[in-house]
């Protein structure tokens, strides 16, 4: 369950009566921040492939590079333990491999400043860890420069600030064991001796590099740090009965939280850059496996599955030589209609074309032995011509005539106008004679 789920607890069963509904009701405690053993036995790290000492390791480099970046922002230890438990948090609900351990603590270490009324820039934020990382790496110092590679920068912490308070559901709020221990020593009567109190107090700031805030109550830790100083330091505590009875904690939780702290101080420590290759393994493994299950090629393409007696090869039985083509029914169709609508166009070209008198007789059988002829559809263009002009004028004299009595249909047909004929570019009208043509008189 994640510290933001377990920040959510039911209340009774009866609820909140609003109206004519009933809604459960939200109840947040401090309580509600310590994780049940169940999701501290099986982080979602290790799920993903990550051993128990690297993350581990992980957890410690992270709530380091919190604790330097606040001292050189001038922030309070205030706020820089609420970050780095923050950080704590936020990986027993999401893992290593997924998010990046340098983002998230600087969006912890950023919300952590405004929940502690200390608030920092962004830009300050990222200048001191792009400061740190140059410092671990052993390269020359440089400012960060502000171009593309900034903003994108400055983008996923913002979206990492948001992620942090989704899994936390918003319960952000820390209670710290510093005035506990100072409290407690009081009570002992040892407040005098000042090494005594700044080695507990030393030993409550080494405690947030591990994981005991979210598995252990304040007072749990307050009472393991004076032990640890007091052990350090070979200052007897009241035994009979033991001290810490007097505060309600048990002997093997301070055990517990002793054994975790003293953890730190092991020789043995893996350099950022090993730690980041073997986060960037397990995240290729994870890549590589879920390709895998949702039948991808490594690049992200879908994968095709061919059937086992499929080839896109020809088979050995296919003939060499290839079949005449045949032509479609609809090709023959087309030709049908199509030759069904020249007749029709002839037909009506016909029908439409005037009469042939009598006294052309030679022309008439020339132009019906040669219908389509150059000569005849030069003699239709003419006719119509002139039947139009004799259909214009014929209405022309019907509308001026005097008598009105008379209808259209009535009226003789209009003379026929002579013809027009081209001699060498002129045109000229035949003259009509009626009669013996007259002889010219001689002057």
């Amino acid at each position: 369950m994640a510290a933001g789920e377990a920040g959510f607890a039911g209340t009774p069963a009866e609820g909140i009566l609003i109206g004519e509904k009933r809604y459960s009701g939200v109840k947040l405690t401090l309580d509600n921040c310590l994780l049940p053993r169940e999701l501290l036995s099986q982080t979602p790290s290790a799920a993903h492939g990550l051993r128990p000492d690297t993350e581990a390791e992980l957890r410690r480099e992270g709530c380091e590079l919190i604790q330097a970046a606040g001292i050189l922002l001038k922030l309070p230890q205030v706020a820089m333990a609420t970050g780095q438990i923050l950080f704590q948090r936020f990986f027993y609900c999401k893992s290593f491999v997924k998010h990046s351990m340098e983002y998230i603590g600087m969006a912890c270490l950023h919300l952590a400043s405004k929940i502690e009324e200390e608030p920092r820039r962004v830009r300050d934020v990222l200048n001191v860890f792009h400061r740190l990382r140059q410092i671990k790496q052993r390269r020359k110092l440089s400012p960060l420069p502000l171009d593309v590679s900034y903003i994108f920068l400055k983008n996923q912490v913002i979206k990492a600030e948001r992620r942090v308070l989704k899994e936390l559901g918003f319960c952000v709020h820390v209670k710290h064991p510093h005035k506990i221990i100072v409290m407690y020593i009081q009570v002992l009567e040892l407040e005098k001796n000042k090494s005594l109190v700044q080695t507990a107090w030393n030993y409550m700031n080494d405690s947030l590099r591990t994981d005991v805030f979210v598995r252990f109550d304040p007072e749990s830790i307050a009472c393991a740090c004076v032990y640890l100083a007091a052990r350090a330091l070979q200052i007897p505590l009241p035994n009979q009965p033991h001290w810490f009875l007097l505060f309600g904690v048990e002997e093997e939780g301070i055990r517990e939280i002793c054994q975790r702290i003293l953890q730190l101080y092991l020789p043995c420590k893996t350099p950022l850059s090993s730690l980041e290759q073997l986060v960037q393994q397990c995240r290729l493994a994870l890549d590589e496996a879920r390709t895998q299950t949702k039948r991808l090629l490594p690049n992200g393409t879908p994968k095709l599955e061919t059937p086992a007696g499929f080839s896109p090869a020809s088979k050995t039985g296919s003939p060499v030589e290839g079949k005449a083509p045949r032509r479609s029914p609809l090709s023959l169709q087309a030709v049908k209609n199509l030759r069904r609508r020249l007749d029709e166009e002839e037909r009506r070209a016909r029908s439409r074309s005037p009469v042939v008198r009598k006294g052309r007789g030679h022309s008439a059988q020339r132009s019906s032995a040669h219908p389509g002829s150059p000569a005849r559809s030069l003699k239709r263009r003419r006719s119509r011509s002139v039947c139009s002009h004799s259909a214009s004028s014929s209405r022309r004299r019907g509308r001026s005539s005097s008598s009105p009595s008379r209808s259209r249909s009535d009226s003789p047909p209009p003379p026929r106008p002579p013809r027009r004929e081209r001699r060498g570019g002129r045109e000229r009208r035949p003259e009509h004679r009626e009669g013996p043509p007259r002889s010219r008189e001689r002057r």
